[in-house]
């Protein structure tokens, strides 16, 4: 039994760690493409803001080479040295990619307000219709790459794959930005490129707290919430044998959830009987709930009055 728990854990992190790979492949190969088609654009066209864009895009394939290297660090077996394996390595990728999504709204934002306490608006160059049509394909290519990361990061619950999705919407953002930008300089406001600029900075801030928060919270014992809770304990109590719960703990651990449960049982009962009860409360929460990696139950005598 033991034996078929590893097989099953090992090939469902084999299952875990191919998904990623495959997103993050797709995710390096449209970036690369995005970035060297919104360079050419902004040189031909003489868009500065095109050419920020196209170094973001350039950064996000580095976030994903980070992905890659967490996913894959997270996905190795336990040793002697992390016997409960080496989920958290995730975390720490996610964490690495707040960062690179914080200090990108920074320099975003600083550059936005910048340019608007300077005050010389007549010094920036008016882009060509080229920047126009290289931001809206960027706009369209990003929100697609958001939507299928998200959908993948969700299928496997993947903290550092999810932070990669939200990447490629803040350059999606970034890319209104430069949309609104260009057409508004085009019209004769070239302000409002900076002006978008600071709401774009607003919003890749707030998703990079929210990266943060998430893989903290999976970093230091966070219980799960109370609807998770709540169904587990359904889970043990629905055993005829369990006279009620003392305790129940949980904690997430990476993307795995560990349980910690007491349960009552007949004072009168034999050990082994006692054993085989705890053994079925285990095997049910397992069953129930794929993403719990570990579970102890511990068994507390209860006098019965007979009847």
């Amino acid at each position: 039994m033991e034996e078929n728990k590893v097989m099953k854990e090992k090939s469902s992190e084999e299952q875990f760690q191919k998904v990623a790979n495959h997103v993050s492949l797709v995710s390096i190969i449209g970036n690369v493409a995005l970035s060297l088609m919104k360079l050419l654009a902004g040189i031909v066209a003489h868009s500065n803001a095109m050419i920020s864009d196209a170094i973001h895009s350039a950064s996000d394939v580095f976030s994903t080479i980070i992905v890659i290297i967490g996913i894959r660090l997270a996905s190795k077996e336990s040793d002697k040295e992390h016997p409960y394996g080496h989920e958290r390595l995730e975390c720490v990728a996610a964490i690495v990619l707040a960062m690179v999504l914080l200090i990108t709204g920074i320099g975003i934002g600083y550059t936005a307000l910048h340019n608007i306490l300077k005050g010389n608006y007549g010094e920036l160059s008016i882009p060509g219709i080229l920047a126009l049509v290289a931001a809206i394909v960027s706009i369209i290519s990003k929100e697609a790459m958001y939507w299928y990361t998200r959908f993948y990061a969700k299928k496997i619950d993947s903290s550092a794959l999810m932070a990669d999705a939200w990447h490629h919407r803040s350059d999606a953002f970034s890319s209104v930005g430069a949309l609104i930008g260009i057409a508004g300089a085009r019209l004769g406001f070239p302000i409002m490129d900076s002006i978008a600029s600071l709401v774009i900075f607003v919003f890749i801030v707030k998703a990079a707290y929210d990266i943060f928060k998430d893989a903290v919270d999976k970093m230091v014992d966070h219980s799960c919430d109370e609807q998770t809770e709540k169904q587990i304990y359904e889970c043990v109590i629905q055993n005829k044998d369990v006279l009620g719960v003392d305790l129940l703990q949980t904690r997430i651990f990476g993307n795995k959830i560990y349980v910690d449960v007491e349960i009552e049982v007949n004072a009168s009962y034999p050990l082994r009987e006692a054993h085989n009860i705890a053994e079925c409360v285990h095997n049910d929460i397992e069953k129930t709930f794929p993403k719990v990696k570990h579970i102890m139950v511990h068994v507390n005598p209860k006098e019965v009055e007979e009847s």
